[in-house]
């Protein structure tokens, strides 16, 4: 079925080419996943790309401005010796095109660009693990490092019987890499040589027992700095004060733990998703999955049926790092593994994997709260699983 649009009317449209970039799964009957361009803000497809191999599952606009370069992955859960990391080159035709590949460790599914974009370090779910690669002028990427996991100091749940490295997060000064790993109930901690690029593993974060760490970013008030993780399992973000001692690694003082649901108790089965930093620095949110909490207007104008929503959740962060509940707002459909705001913060994407859409949402900057939905993709030829705004 091919993609379909709404497009709420009134809106205001911006001087400069905005386009969303969105990878997708491929579905139960598909061969290959895509990685769409979109026109925003009709949401109308620029480009198809379906040369990522069955599951694209990360796009890394780092170098894109720069170079009109794009890193992706291919998780590669179906063909696991097969996973892939990919460089797409912007096109002619204002799409995205496969330029060079490199076959890596199975699973990856979240990238890290450091020491000046000179290298990136790749985080493996299903392999455990965490690769890095060195970044050529040109765009070329060499390999430097394999750090793998295995079993040992595993997590209670069904789904942490061996290592799962679920992201890659670097810190503010640019020193420091953690890799929170949903296997291990552990945030792995490496210092970064800036002659080399390699990594030195230091002491890890340990989380609840079976929390599952899935995501984090790091945000700063003042002279103070905190690592903030979501959890998939118990469905909690904790905040963390990061302190820098003498003898090297990343020390951590807990200072708040709060559910992803706010002032409601989690559903049974839900899974916290992605974490992100607004533009402006003040919030921060996440994405709950598997748990529906309303129903919402279809995106198809001609469907009156209502579909099932999860959420996105606000919080403000205190200077003393700890968490304000600010809305729980539904993300227009269902299991959103991945949103991202545009530059100033005013409109939100949500990939709604399950829902097969990409629903936009206007955001208060002043107050953060989400607002009206102000534009749908829907009837995706693939599972959307990460969604980016980048600027023309």
């Amino acid at each position: 079925m091919s993609l379909r649009t709404l497009l709420v009317a009134g809106l205001a449209t911006s001087a400069t080419a905005v386009k969303l970039l969105v990878s997708g799964y491929a579905k139960v009957d598909g061969t290959n996943g895509t990685v769409l361009t979109l026109d925003y803000p009709s949401l109308k497809t620029v480009s198809t790309n379906d040369k990522m191999g069955p599951q694209p599952t990360w796009l890394d606009t780092t170098l894109y401005k720069e170079k009109g370069l794009v890193l992706g992955l291919d998780e590669a859960w179906s063909t696991p010796d097969k996973a892939g990391l990919y460089a797409l080159k912007k096109s002619s035709n204002g799409g995205l095109d496969v330029t060079g590949f490199a076959t890596i460790l199975g699973g990856p599914v979240s990238t890290q660009f450091y020491n000046k974009n000179s290298a990136v370090a790749i985080a493996h779910y299903g392999g455990g693990a965490i690769s890095t690669f060195s970044v050529a002028k040109d765009g070329a990427f060499a390999p430097l490092q394999n750090i793998t996991y295995g079993t040992e100091g595993h997590g209670p749940g069904a789904g942490q019987t061996t290592s799962h490295v679920h992201h890659s997060v670097i810190d503010p000064t640019g020193r420091f890499l953690v890799f929170p790993d949903l296997g291990l109930d552990a945030t792995h901690v490496f210092c970064i040589d800036p002659a080399t690029n390699k990594l030195t593993a230091h002491a890890d974060l340990k989380a609840v027992a079976g929390a599952g760490p899935r995501h984090a970013v790091f945000w700063q008030s003042g002279r103070k700095t905190f690592l903030i993780i979501v959890h998939e399992l118990n469905n909690s973000i904790v905040s963390y004060e990061v302190s820098y001692p003498r003898e090297g690694g990343l020390a951590f003082k807990e200072v708040d733990s709060q559910s992803t649901f706010g002032n409601i108790t989690a559903p049974a089965g839900a899974a916290a998703g992605e974490i992100q930093v607004s533009p402006d620095r003040k919030f921060v949110l996440a994405s709950n999955r598997n748990a529906t909490l309303s129903n919402v207007a279809n995106p198809d104008p001609s469907n009156s049926t209502q579909v099932p929503s999860d959420s996105i959740v606000t919080f403000k962060p205190t200077p003393q790092g700890k968490l304000e509940f600010v809305q729980l707002a539904p993300s227009g459909g269902k299991f959103p593994r991945h949103f991202s705001t545009n530059k100033d913060g005013s409109l939100v994407a949500v990939a709604n994997q399950q829902s097969f859409s990409v629903d936009v949402y206007a955001r208060d900057v002043r107050t953060g709260m989400l607002g009206k939905k102000v534009s749908s993709a829907f009837d995706l030829p693939s599972n959307p699983n990460n969604v980016l705004f980048v600027d023309e």
